[in-house]
């Protein structure tokens, strides 16, 4: 890791502007691409400020694939050093620079002694809550890819008119309600059946095949 100038960090950082003792402190850092920045279960060092570059956000599973979060662009807040700066509790990502990237440190007393300024707080807390939300959709994409093809292939078989409940085939498929439910409904602005209480009316059989073979985009 080298020192360098970094861009103004108060352009892309502009809370930061109330802190003027604490930015003095700061010291950038240039790293490579493929530099592991963080890992899981370690104690966090700071708040990341990305400056140019871009920092990878990821988990791992006990059989090796890796599941991508997010990204920290320039600008912008790595929820997983927040949360465990808030909760002082160890990480639960890996952080991976994709490309040589610049960035700052913002040790942990100096991010608890920031959280004191209105401006950073809620710039902190409103980033905070935009990752949150990107989290949610990503959440409810695996959850929608993992079910829909074996929703899908649950409707077929049965004829023309399934009569069943949403909870029943939650129950089924190893979910829970409201997940069949919204599916279902996207089935239905798909044209693939047509819903009522208690019952399934089939519409497009081949779509729902097709599905079911996990052939549809």
């Amino acid at each position: 890791m080298s020192q360098t100038t970094p861009p103004d960090l108060l352009t892309l950082y502009p809370a930061l502007a109330g802190l003027p003792a604490l930015v003095a402190r700061l010291s950038p850092m240039t790293v490579p691409a493929g530099t592991r920045l963080f890992r899981e279960n370690d104690p966090c060092q700071g708040f990341p400020l990305v400056l140019s570059g871009e920092v990878k956000v990821s988990r791992s599973a006990a059989n090796g694939r890796e599941l991508e979060l997010y990204r920290v662009a320039p600008g912008e807040m790595c929820l997983v050093s927040s949360a465990g700066l808030f909760a002082h509790q160890p990480l639960t990502a890996r952080g991976v620079a994709t490309s040589e990237t610049t960035l700052c440190l913002l040790p942990p007393p100096d991010f608890q002694a920031a959280l004191a300024d209105a401006g950073f707080r809620e710039y902190v807390l409103g980033l905070f809550a935009a990752r949150m939300a990107d989290l949610t959709g990503l959440i409810e994409a695996i959850a929608f890819q993992r079910l829909d093809s074996r929703l899908a292939a649950a409707l077929l078989g049965h004829g023309q008119t399934l009569k069943t409940t949403h909870q029943a085939l939650a129950d089924e498929l190893g979910t829970v309600r409201e997940i069949v439910t919204r599916l279902l409904h996207r089935f239905e602005r798909d044209g693939l059946v047509e819903l009522s209480r208690e019952s399934i009316a089939i519409k497009d059989s081949a779509g729902l095949r097709t599905l079911a073979a996990g052939q549809a985009g």
